[in-house]
């Protein structure tokens, strides 16, 4: 069954519009693990603000502490593990485009990172396939699209039912798969 688009807009603008992220924030259940590259620096300085200042949102910021260049997979990766241990619920990392660190941070077992571009498929990446990271390019989205989206991705709740086998399979994909099975 295919989720109707007037579905996804209706769950877009309750997130937009209801207190999401600002009421579990207020309730203290949320740490995010905060990465860039030297592309993404700006904006992650500026979501880093966002979310403590106006969301209620306990933020680790894994660096880098300046936009000298560095390499996006070793931020990546520094979410990613926190997230997968459990020591931070969820993840955000920011380069220049977003795909690059998903795909790092894909690496991390227990990780569902996943690149996003505008609210609804950040909305979608949690309530079906329950992204544990969001990653985004500080080259294609603009602050205010950023925020909205991390406001909206952190408001999202993962809807289980039939996306819970779908996530399950993913999963499973990390437990042992080679090139050889």
């Amino acid at each position: 069954m295919e989720v109707s688009r007037d579905r996804v807009e209706k769950v877009v603008r309750e997130v937009l519009d209801g207190p999401g992220a600002d009421a579990a924030a207020a309730q203290g259940r949320l740490t995010v693990a905060l990465g860039s590259d030297h592309a993404g620096f700006l904006l992650k300085e500026t979501l880093k603000r966002y979310m403590v200042e106006e969301l209620g949102v306990s933020v680790r910021d894994v660096g880098p502490a300046s936009d000298a260049p560095c390499d996006y997979p070793d931020f990546a990766a520094l979410v990613a593990r926190l997230v997968a241990v459990g020591e931070c619920q969820r993840g955000i990392v920011v380069d220049g485009v977003g795909v690059g660190s998903a795909m790092a941070a894909n690496k991390i077992g227990g990780v569902r990172a996943a690149c996003c571009h505008d609210v609804r498929t950040a909305v979608s990446s949690r309530s079906h396939n329950d992204a544990n990271v969001l990653t985004m390019g500080a080259g294609v989205v603009g602050r205010g699209l950023a925020r909205q989206m991390v406001r909206a991705w952190l408001a999202t709740e993962f809807e289980g039912g039939r996306h819970e086998r779908r996530v399950a399979k993913i999963s499973d994909l990390e437990k042992g798969w080679t090139a050889r099975s």
